[in-house]
């Protein structure tokens, strides 16, 4: 295992340590849906991030690997084949009619094709997937970088995240209300080198399971922050008033926020 693999490993142990030491307090409802409780818990999660960020500083790579590396196998994590009526009917055309939104706080709003993201310039890249639930995996992967498609839409002054809306429906709701997955990062980790929102994926064009026909590759966080079937991007000030107000699907169950390794 080299330093850079041990490294990761062992941050990602301390990440589950002390995810595991507020098992205890989670059980108690009062104290764990209290405001003053959750707030603590947020500011937690900002001073990790800030210290990682201090520690690795704002470009720092996450590591790279040799084609002899890659995985064999590389387990789909999240949903593999989304039930939703409009992502099928444009998986069956080879996603010819699918076109990526950009839009919210930017200056110049977009509508891509998955040809005209593949005739912007690329990133590739080899790098491991770690998981939350514990397993990790090595491929490669291609795609533009993210910070490419910001710096044509041109972010406005207030913009701090950016949103990824996804075609994979989570769950049913009574109501009809959107159920389908989403994301966010912010914009430095948008701007990082290695975000990218691939379309290939160990030299071939990535297929269903893997997030066809683009999902996000944000290598310094874990697997649920990597949104996959991607449809549209939205830059915003805030989460407060999207869903629950958490800034994805995940964190709005109770995972944190940043996620970083």
């Amino acid at each position: 295992m080299s330093k850079c693999e041990s490294l990761a490993r062992r941050s990602f142990l301390l990440r589950a340590a002390s995810s595991a030491a507020l098992l205890p307090l989670a059980g108690c409802d009062q104290l764990s849906k209290s405001d003053w409780f959750v707030s603590i818990l947020d500011r937690a999660e900002t001073l990790t991030r800030t210290i990682q960020r201090a520690l690795t500083g704002r470009n720092a790579l996450a590591p790279e690997y040799s084609e002899a590396e890659i995985s064999k196998l590389f387990r789909a994590n999240g949903t593999t084949d989304p039930e939703d009526s409009g992502y099928q009917a444009l998986a069956k055309n080879d996603f010819a009619e699918w076109r990526l939104e950009i839009g919210g706080l930017v200056e110049r709003p977009a509508r891509l094709s998955l040809a005209e993201l593949r005739a912007m310039p690329a990133r590739t890249q080899i790098t491991r997937h770690d998981c939350v639930e514990g397993w990790s995996c090595i491929g490669k992967w291609k795609g533009v970088p993210l910070g490419t498609l910001l710096e044509q839409v041109q972010p406005k002054a207030n913009a701090r995240y950016v949103m990824f809306y996804c075609a994979d429906p989570m769950e049913q709701t009574l109501d009809g209300s959107d159920s389908r997955y989403y994301e966010s990062i912010d914009l430095a980790s948008a701007y990082h080198p290695q975000t990218i929102l691939a379309y290939d994926m160990n030299d071939a064009t990535l297929a269903v399971p893997y997030g066809a026909p683009l999902r996000l590759r944000n290598e310094r966080q874990l697997g649920y922050k990597m949104a996959k079937y991607i449809m549209r991007i939205e830059l915003v000030e805030s989460f407060a008033n999207i869903r629950g107000g958490k800034g994805g699907y995940w964190e709005d169950q109770g995972y944190e926020w940043y996620a970083g390794i």
